[in-house]
């Protein structure tokens, strides 16, 4: 996905790979183990924790350019500040010291070509880690990498000088001191309270020309970095251009960079494809939809030549098929440079999640919450997003640790899985009802016991506190989900199937026809206005058909797999009708061929898709379980979702999430707001019941994760400081945990805190993982450890062209 879905969502406070909130369009932003766990408990279901195209270096040539697409210009070059980037972190990654690096499966791991040794050298009375520099290690200035640039970024991070203005102090702020050891190139740091995720700091190190006065961090750092000693340099960042870049190190010691230039150009999201088209740029982070124009370039420019050149030429004057013939050679001269990428793909370390906001409402009720979350078919959506892409597709089942990281394991069921009669049963319990029927199938369905589900009484967070289990408990194993394999905005393009004809009656029951699956999306798509609008009503037409084939398999079972089939192909025979009438009318503001966002054309008629689901009266629609109510007022909450061309998919994922909630008689009102509002004037400020946004993962859950849970703290001014929790939701259990995993040295102890503390999360119901975000990087297919990288941290050194 693009490298990410909307500005609002950038990570502004950079330490590492966690920050601020992504927010994603649900396609396009290392670690010890959970309890106890071995290597053996890791979730074998991911295919693949990185695709980076891995070549040795004697396989590569010496030298060349790489054209890097990146969101935006830095605001800052100093990765400390409120305003760092993902940019910012990836410059910092090539041309500043990190003391570890993380592997593939969420690891710290000691970066050799900087320290000799780390380890925790004294426990008692206070712990004491000792470095020991690479004597080899050398600044660009040719100063050595000593224990006074250690000590200068402890003195500007700790916290206690408000001169310095840092973005935050965690971990830092525990250490007592920092000294030179045996020699300038021993570093001895002293916590004043234990430190597990001590591997965290000095990552990136800068100077201390840099960290050694207020005025050189805040302002020197911000637009050029003279000083650095990585393997490449700052060279120049140039904001009229939109580049930042980057040459090799003259003064590297380590294994020298293959390439002799990175340039990182300042390109959105939304204008990556026609970078692809035009060859401009070499690796960019895309979405799905210019994921698929690459991998169907071949097959794309094969239907065009054919579609160009089979004897139907156009009479004089015939200006559909002479636009018919332009815009094939258009998409043939495209094909033929997109031929030159590839797309790597893997499972990018963020989650999407639903968010509750439990400050007020009926969502401050934990009964609520957890109705929702019951009612939340997450394999289906985990489904939607990643079958597609031939992603394993399974729901992430922990808050702090990605399926591909060492030590994952599922605590969900700590909430409980999907049941929508256990989910009816709560609401009830909470006083939401609905007409005697639907109350009393709730109550049987459920049984007894399905309104305390998840709880204790006397415990906040819904967990009897005697109840240790969460510390070893074996990950869930669920069934899959009742939506079927190709049934979520799939593409024939991406399997060569195209826009096949419409099947006979006699073909084989219950496979939709592959022409119904594509032309909402135009990508690739060639010819005139007239033929556009012709496939468009043929994909209506299939749909209807297939609609009506659903409706009848499913007897009036509005919760069948049949039924929910039945709605899909309704909606989206009316989106492509919509669609088909915009050509017709000359409303459409994009054609395909002229530059324009291939899912510009029908978005009013996913418009219409939002109206379908937005709260209705009592019996109108008969998919919706009666609406239930509390002194005469229906239960309705307020999604709010983001409006951006790069968010269609979240769209749909929040209507799937809609469609599931009416099942149990919660209303939903979508409202879509502008990408530049969506994170700032909405999700930060709490103005919404229910939103998707991403986090990412980090290899340091106890440090990084505890803002995000942390509990909500009265400010003297009367306000409430939420730091990065947004759903308001928190226990002074989870934080008391959060504590005590930072401050335990013993690995296996502290993984088992952190577990407790996910199960934890889970029971407060305010934030359900949904899916691992797939990362899909379009690179040249020449380009050998680049493309996806997952957890891993790039090696810049080792980037290159093949010979």
């Amino acid at each position: 996905m693009t490298d990410h879905d909307h500005p609002s969502g950038r990570r502004t406070v950079c330490r590492g790979r966690r920050c601020a909130a992504l927010i994603a369009a649900g396609v396009l932003l290392p670690l010890p183990a959970l309890t106890g766990c071995s290597d053996d408990t890791r979730d074998t279901s991911v295919a693949t924790s990185q695709d980076i195209a891995p070549a040795p270096r004697g396989e590569l040539k010496n030298g060349g350019t790489l054209r890097w697409a990146v969101d935006g210009m830095p605001g800052t070059l100093n990765a400390f500040q409120s305003d760092a980037d993902t940019t910012t972190t990836r410059i910092a990654g090539a041309v500043l010291p990190s003391m570890f690096t993380i592997d593939a499966s969420g690891r710290p791991q000691r970066n050799a070509d900087y320290l000799d040794a780390a380890d925790i050298s004294t426990r008692d009375p206070k712990q004491v880690v000792t470095y020991k520099i690479n004597p080899k290690a050398r600044w660009s200035n040719g100063a050595a990498v000593t224990a006074a640039d250690f000590i200068a970024q402890w003195t500007a991070l700790r916290g206690k000088d408000n001169a310095f203005w840092t973005a935050r102090n965690a971990g830092y702020d525990r250490i007592a001191k920092v000294e030179q050891g045996a020699g300038a190139h021993e570093v001895k740091v002293t916590f004043a309270r234990p430190y597990a995720d001590w591997r965290s700091l000095f990552t990136p190190l800068y100077p201390r020309s840099v960290m050694g006065s207020a005025d050189a961090f805040n302002d020197g750092a911000r637009e050029q970095l003279k000083v650095g000693a990585g393997p490449f340099l700052v060279q120049k960042r140039d904001a009229e251009a939109g580049q930042v870049v980057l040459v090799r190190n003259p003064k590297w010691w380590g294994e020298p960079a293959k390439l002799k230039k990175i340039v990182l150009e300042s390109l959105p999201g939304d204008k990556r494809a026609a970078a692809l088209a035009n060859g401009s740029v070499d690796v960019a982070a895309v979405d799905q939809v210019a994921a698929k124009r690459v991998d169907s370039a071949r097959r794309a420019a094969s239907r065009s030549h054919k579609k160009a050149g089979d004897g139907n030429a156009a009479p004089p004057g015939d200006k559909n098929r002479s636009g018919a013939r332009s815009g094939a050679k258009t998409v043939a001269a495209e094909n033929a440079v997109l031929r030159d990428y590839t797309i790597r793909k893997a499972l990018e370390p963020a989650y999407t999640q639903l968010a509750l906001n439990g400050s007020s409402g009926p969502l401050a009720d934990d009964r609520v919450r957890r109705a929702v979350a019951r009612a939340i078919d997450r394999q289906a959506l985990a489904d939607t997003v990643l079958k597609p892409l031939d992603l394993p597709s399974r729901p992430l089942g922990s808050h702090l640790l990605m399926a591909e990281q060492y030590g994952y394991q599922d605590h969900s069921d700590a909430l409980g899985g999907q049941d929508t009669g256990a989910a009816k049963a709560l609401l009830a319990d909470a006083g939401w009802k609905s007409d005697g029927a639907d109350r009393q199938q709730a109550g049987e369905r459920a049984g007894a016991s399905a309104p305390d589900a998840g709880r204790a009484d006397g415990d906040e967070d819904g967990l009897d506190p005697s109840d240790d289990r969460y510390g070893d408990e074996s990950p869930d194993d669920r069934s899959d989900g009742g939506y079927d394999d190709g049934a979520d905005d799939r593409n024939p393009a991406r399997s060569g199937r195209g826009h096949a004809a419409p099947p006979a009656k006699g073909d084989q029951e219950g496979v939709r026809p592959a022409a119904a699956e594509a032309p909402l999306s135009f990508t690739g798509a060639v010819g005139s206005e007239v033929q556009q609008s012709a496939l468009l009503r043929q994909s209506a037409s299939f749909y209807k058909e297939a609609a009506a084939s659903e409706k009848e398999e499913a007897d009036g079972d509005t919760e069948s797999a049949a039924y929910a089939k039945y709605k899909r192909y309704k909606k989206r025979a009316a989106q492509a009708l919509g669609a088909a009438e915009l050509i017709e009318t000359g409303q459409a503001p994009h054609l395909p061929g002229s530059g324009g966002h291939p899912g510009a054309l029908h978005a009013a008629a996913e418009r219409r898709a939002d109206a379908a689901a937005a709260p209705q009266p009592a019996g109108h629609n008969e998919a919706r379980t009666a609406a239930v109510k509390k002194n005469g007022r229906p239960l309705t909450l307020r999604f709010v979702l983001p409006d951006g061309a790069g968010s269609e998919q979240l769209r749909t994922v929040g209507r799937q999430i809609a469609t599931m909630l009416g099942k149990i008689g919660i209303q939903t009102s979508l409202q879509r707001v502008s990408d530049a509002s969506y994170f700032q004037d909405h999700i930060a400020s709490g103005d919404f019941d229910l939103a998707l946004y991403s986090w990412p993962g980090t290899a340091y859950p106890a440090t990084d994760a505890r803002p995000i849970y942390a509990k909500p703290q009265p400010a003297p001014d009367g306000s409430l400081t939420v730091e990065q929790n947004y759903t308001r939701v928190g226990t002074d259990h989870i934080d008391q945990l959060f504590d005590q995993a930072a401050s335990e040295l013993d690995e296996g102890a502290s993984r088992t805190l952190m577990a407790q503390t996910d199960a934890r999360i889970w029971a407060a119901a305010g934030s359900i993982p949904l899916y691992q975000r797939p990362e899909l990087v379009a690179t040249k297919k020449k380009l050998a450890n680049v493309g996806a990288f997952g957890f891993a941290t790039p090696r810049f050194q080792d980037i290159g062209y093949q010979k």
